[in-house]
Formats: structure tokens, C-alpha cells, sequence
């Protein structure tokens, strides 16, 4: 395998392999490359067969396409992963710790550590949760955290996803499809297990209902239907919770709870694990033109008589602003340094950053503060100059809009391809939840790899892939 001038987290910096990968090349040396181009295209076939996909919004050829599946595991050591699930839990409490207090006392704004031009011009920002109170007291029943490597021991937060955070399904598929393929690997390395995440969701769930529940709460999965982009994702795990995959047009408020139908007419319901964003929940709240959601439900959420997971107006801790004073969020609630490093940021809307912004354009990452999926971003060293002219107008209509980071040199890991294993970026995303009752992370996540040559771009939206990913017990 061909070595990058990024760490990479099966050599290193050098050409000593690393202790997390010996099983893994001691099994590659083994392997006919024949038979593991076989296993690939099997592997394909398995996903076809189960339907993993996900949709593209706006593409020309079909808009259902299968996720790009790697068969070299990546690996993390146990001594690594402890580490890393500190930092994230210390993390997602002070998120929640945030929300509480922006859409209560906000307590943050009157130390001065957040501005309140950051939250009150925020989109995501949501007046009508002022004062409320989710049942459980938990805001970010759900995240995703997205990390980076750079070095040995060098690990970044790239994004807080904390409003619905996708792709935990294909960290289980990927497990299923690995164990399928090759379980004699499983025999002779020491992996901790991820298949236990949808009965710990249903059981993190139930934490959270409201009293109106009497100890028996019904649950939930709301979908805005087959047309979004993770539609496969709200069914799975509907289906692995053994809950009820529901759209709006299934739910109504009845006698002060919501409900859903069923065949012996319409049953209360507790919990929402909703995938429909914010905007679109209460036509009579919100969006107004929204067809997808269920008049008067916030109303019923506000009376604390049920739970909907995520909370509404949790978009404000993970807006790409907001991210730029998480190590000053994380001191404030918790009074620790944080444990998880941000990457440098400049607000563009700030006149000097802007100013450095637009004189350093080519050597940054340049990302809207709203976006997601790879859209609407400048990766400035690969960017033509025509991209960097335009980006520079963009950027000086709206400041506001953006943020800019460093482009940061992210580790590889090997992928296997037709002329052998080539090194990969990747990212990882573990998933968190959170209840009443504390903070589990499941062990690994979903790693997402860049499957060109020399992209930093993983999402899957953007020809990016996934690999299974390997947390070891020690």
C-alpha cells in the first residue's frame, strides 16, 4: 500500500505497523486478493438484496443509490476509544446543559461567553421553547459527533450533530454485512459489539416519556416518508425497536395527547423519535404549508404530555457558529477544559476574520452555517479560481452566512481496491444517547471514507463510502 503524507492509522507517519491493525494485516497478507474482490462485489450484492440506500436530492440518474461499502475494517484501540467516549460525553451534557439554559435563564449570554446576536439572529433558535421543559429534562436524546484524526493522539470535533443524526444504520448493516463475509475474523480478534444500539435506543426512549406514559410508554418513529433521503434508516430501526413507523397524516391530538391510528382506532402515543425537522412538525406552530407534520402537537409538548426526541429547537448546538464557542460552552457548564479539541474557526461574520477569510481563501474550508452533507462548502486547495472568485462574492453578500477552518491534513486508512489497498480520509461519526438515566455511546460509529484519491470529502451525498468500524476491547 502506497503511504500519504497524512497519518495514517495503519502505519503511522513511518512504515511501523500499528498495534490496532496487526490482526488486520496479518488477515490481508492471508487473503487471496482474488477471493476478497469476490467478497467485495458479494458485499454489494448483500446491500442491494437488503435495500440499504439512500436518496439524492436533485440527481439526474435514480435518485435511490446504494451506499459505497469498504471491506477493510477500520480499527480503533480500546485505550483510544475510552479516551475519545470521555470527551464526547463530557460534550453532549454540556450541549444539553446549553439548550436548557439559552431557552432558559441563559445564563451563558449574561457571562458574556456567547454573544446574543448568535442566538437570537439564529434561524435555529426556536421562541416558542422558551420556558419549556422536555420531559426528562434531555434535549439531545440523539447525537451524532463527528470526529477527525490527525495524528497518534491528535482528535478534533469537526460537527455536532444534534438535530437528527443519521446514518446509525449503516453502522449496523456494516457490522452484519463484516460478520456475514469474513467471521473468521471475528474469531480471532476481540471486537466490542454494536448490535445491542436499537434496544438501547428503545430503552433510552422510554427514559425519556412524560408521566403521562404511567411507566408503559408507547413509541414511536416519525418519518416525513419514503421520499427523504434516510427513509431506509426511520424504517430500520422502527423495525429493530419493534415501534410503529409513522407519518403526520397518522398522528392527531386527541383529548390532550397525540395519537396514532390503528386498526382498533387511534391509540396514545408518548414518544416521537421524529425525523422531520423543525419547520415542518406543527402547521399550526410552524410552517404553515407543512403537510407533514401534526397540528397542535407542539401544544401538547409544551403541556409536557409527550416526548419528542430531538427536541424541537436543539439546531442551535449544532449550528457551524455556534460550534466556534463549544470549548468556552464546555468550560461554562461543566467548569473543565474540554477534552475534545475544536477545529480553529473564524466567523465570517466578524469584519477581521472576514478580512483574513478572504485573503487566505485557497488555503480553507470554507462551510454555511446551516449546511450539511458536503453542500454549499469551499474546499480551497482543490478549488479552480473561477470557484474562488465566486465563493469570494458569496462570501462578501453575506458574511453571515459562513464560517472558515483550516484545512486540516486528516488521517487515512486503507481501502481495498482493483489494484490493491490505497489509503482513504475518513471521518467518524459515534452515535450518543442520552436519558435521565446517563450517557451511552456505542462503541465505534460509522466511519465514512473519502473513496477518491486525495478528497477530503466523505459524505455519501458527495461519492463518498462506508467501512465497518472496529473498537478492540483493549
Amino acid at each position: 500500500m502506497s503511504k500519504s503524507s497524512s497519518f495514517d492509522e495503519m502505519w503511522g507517519h513511518e512504515t511501523v505497523l500499528r498495534d490496532p491493525y496487526v490482526p488486520i494485516n496479518e488477515w490481508l497478507q492471508q487473503e487471496d486478493a482474488g477471493r476478497l474482490r469476490r467478497k467485495a462485489r458479494d458485499a454489494e450484492d448483500l446491500f442491494r438484496l437488503t435495500g440499504i440506500t439512500f436518496n439524492v436530492y436533485g440527481a439526474r440518474d435514480a435518485a435511490e443509490r446504494l451506499i459505497p461499502f469498504d471491506i477493510v475494517p477500520r480499527v480503533i484501540a480500546g485505550r483510544e476509544w475510552d479516551r475519545l467516549s470521555r470527551g464526547i460525553e463530557q460534550r453532549v451534557r454540556a450541549i444539553n446543559a446549553f439548550l436548557h439554559d439559552i431557552y432558559h435563564r441563559q445564563e451563558i449570554i449574561r457571562a458574556g461567553r456567547v454573544p446574543i446576536e448568535a442566538i437570537e439572529r439564529n434561524a435555529a433558535f426556536l421562541p416558542q421553547m422558551i420556558g419549556v421543559d422536555p420531559p426528562g429534562g434531555v434535549y439531545t436524546h440523539i447525537v451524532g459527533t463527528d470526529l477527525v484524526r490527525t495524528g497518534e493522539d491528535e482528535f478534533y470535533v469537526l460537527e455536532d450533530n444534534a438535530r437528527t443524526p443519521s446514518g446509525v444504520s449503516y453502522m449496523l448493516e456494516n457490522r452484519e454485512t463484516m460478520l456475514h463475509m469474513f467471521p473468521e475474523l471475528f474469531m480471532k480478534t476481540r471486537v466490542r459489539p454494536v448490535s445491542s444500539y436499537p434496544a438501547m435506543l428503545h430503552r433510552s426512549l422510554c427514559a425519556c416519556a412524560p408521566n403521562s406514559s404511567n411507566g408503559r410508554p408507547v413509541v414511536g418513529v416519525m418519518t416525513p416518508g419514503s421520499y427523504n433521503s434516510a427513509y431506509y434508516e426511520h424504517s430500520f430501526l422502527a423495525d429493530k425497536m419493534g415501534v410503529e413507523l409513522v407519518e403526520g397524516q397518522d398522528l392527531r391530538v386527541v383529548d390532550g395527547r397525540v395519537a396514532m391510528r390503528t386498526t382498533q382506532g387511534y391509540q396514545p402515543i408518548d414518544v416521537l423519535y421524529r425525523r422531520v425537522d423543525d419547520d415542518w412538525i406543527d402547521p399550526l406552530n410552524f410552517n404553515p404549508d407543512s403537510a407533514l407534520g401534526v397540528p397542535g402537537i407542539m401544544d401538547v409538548y409544551r403541556a409536557g404530555r409527550i416526548t419528542l426526541a430531538n427536541a424541537p429547537g436543539t439546531g442551535i448546538a449544532d449550528d457551524k457558529a455556534i460550534y466556534s464557542y463549544m470549548p468556552e460552552i464546555v468550560e461554562f457548564y461543566t467548569g473543565e477544559k474540554a477534552l475534545l479539541k475544536n477545529v480553529p474557526t473564524w466567523r465570517c461574520a466578524e469584519p477581521e476574520a472576514l478580512s483574513y477569510v478572504l485573503d487566505n481563501l485557497s488555503e480553507l474550508v470554507v462551510k454555511e452555517v446551516h449546511g450539511s452533507g458536503g453542500y454549499g462548502m469551499l474546499i480551497g486547495p482543490t478549488a479552480s479560481k473561477k470557484e474562488l472568485s465566486a465563493f469570494r462574492d458569496k462570501l462578501k453578500a453575506r458574511p453571515g452566512n459562513y464560517i472558515a477552518q483550516p484545512t486540516l491534513s486528516l488521517s487515512t486508512v486503507p481501502i481495498f481496491t482493483r489494484a490493491g489497498l490505497a489509503p482513504r480520509h475518513v471521518d467518524l461519526r459515534p452515535f450518543v444517547l442520552v436519558s435521565p438515566e446517563g450517557v451511552s455511546i456505542t462503541p465505534g460509529g460509522l466511519t465514512r471514507v473519502a473513496l477518491k484519491k486525495g478528497s477530503l470529502v466523505v459524505n455519501s451525498s458527495q461519492g463518498g463510502g462506508t467501512k465497518d468500524t472496529w473498537v478492540l476491547e483493549q
